[in-house]
């Protein structure tokens, strides 16, 4: 008789461990309490970010995402684009830390380095004023959350053979069953992946561990007007102190002391802002970061215009019109973790606290856990 797995939460997560379930021959069935994922997998740039990832098992397993995402996205008839990402110095100390990045990094990833006038010829929506250089990666890649996370469901079920159980709320889960409103399941292994949701499943092991969620606030700029593409996605100087990948620039530390001598408002709020753009032409901008096992459920628009405000310095659009505003959440190890998998008893799985990397660093997550769990080699890196 084939094995069987049952899956809580159809996010990205979710997904990524249902597909490397079904791919070990698992007959996979996914509960998910919404008619479709409504959480912090749909509520994020869409980037996929290998740049973020400190050479290593984190890179690996990012590029490893990537080669996934690439595949799915064209085997399902899905936009993406391999869009590259531009970190823009505006600061001599910017610019050093990218130079010393670029240096560190030559053997691990695809950068380099481009004075402004080569800046200028990758994007449009560059500001000339006052820009040094950037640093250009080609690894990013870029999808629509949105329509990526409601369409991926239908191919896996085509693809893999996944069955979706919509506005089926998990409320219990034991060894080998899972309870909903309506009736009991049993499967051979059990994953939990229900992304910021503490409460509702094993809240006394959450209890137990050095996790906490984080609140971010983006924003959507309405579709360019005639087809204008930005190019690459955007960063400013402050995601650099954001991501742990230029922890191997050595400047790195008296950049970080000039921000919090001159942005000590930005760095209160964890904002760094970014831009990526979708096939319709939208534009997502952000984002901050506020920490708490409780988070008021109200946006501060104080917030949203300090992430505007900061944009100006670094890109402008044909139109900068706000469509819509809203915020995400995710769950967060605060021990310095990746990711949180626990077995909180035999045959379930939790595998949680990406810390905003779901996007990048899933796929190449769930092969890896799914593997272990299994106890068979993890897929080689990519």
């Amino acid at each position: 008789m084939p094995k069987s797995a049952i899956v809580v939460g159809a996010g990205i997560v979710g997904l990524a461990t249902a597909r490397a379930l079904a791919l070990q021959g698992y007959q996979v069935q996914v509960f998910e309490r919404s008619p479709q994922a409504v959480g912090a997998s749909i509520r994020n740039f869409g980037m996929i970010w290998p740049i973020g990832q400190p050479a290593g098992p984190l890179l690996d397993r990012a590029m490893r995402s990537r080669c996934i995402w690439k595949e799915t996205m064209t085997d399902a008839g899905l936009w993406f684009q391999e869009a590259g990402s531009l970190h823009l110095a505006y600061d001599a100390l910017e610019w050093q830390v990218m130079q010393e990045f670029a240096a560190a990094e030559k053997e691990h990833r695809q950068c380099q380095l481009l004075n402004a006038s080569q800046t200028l010829a990758q994007s449009p929506a560059v500001v000339s004023k006052g820009l040094q250089g950037a640093l250009y990666c080609q690894d990013e890649l870029i999808v629509d959350p949105r329509e990526a996370i409601t369409h991926l469901p239908r191919y896996f079920q085509d693809q893999f053979g996944i069955t979706f159980h919509w506005n089926t709320a998990v409320t219990a889960v034991s060894s080998h069953t899972v309870k909903t409103n309506h009736q009991h399941w049993e499967a051979d292994l059990i994953f939990i992946c229900s992304g910021a949701d503490f409460e509702t499943l094993y809240p006394q092991v959450y209890d137990e561990q050095a996790v906490t969620k984080c609140k971010l606030q983006m924003m959507r700029i309405e579709a360019q007007p005639e087809g204008w593409r930005i190019g690459p996605a955007l960063c400013g100087g402050l995601s650099m102190i954001h991501y742990k990948s230029f922890a191997s620039a050595p400047s790195l530390p008296r950049l970080k002391h000039y921000y919090e001598a001159h942005y000590a408002d930005y760095l209160q709020w964890g904002i760094h802002v970014m831009v990526s753009q979708n096939g319709l032409g939208e534009l997502t901008i952000g984002d901050s970061h506020e920490y708490g096992r409780h988070l008021a459920p109200f946006d501060q628009s104080f917030i949203n215009e300090k992430v505007l405000r900061y944009l100006q310095k670094f890109a402008h659009f044909k139109s900068s019109r706000i469509s819509s505003s809203w915020h995400g959440i995710y769950a967060k190890a605060t021990d310095g973790s990746t990711e949180l998998v626990v077995q909180p008893e035999e045959s379930v799985t939790i595998i949680n606290a990406l810390g905003g990397a779901g996007m990048t660093l899933s796929f190449g997550l769930g092969e890896e856990v799914v593997a272990k769990v299994m106890g068979v080699p993890r897929p080689s890196a990519l």
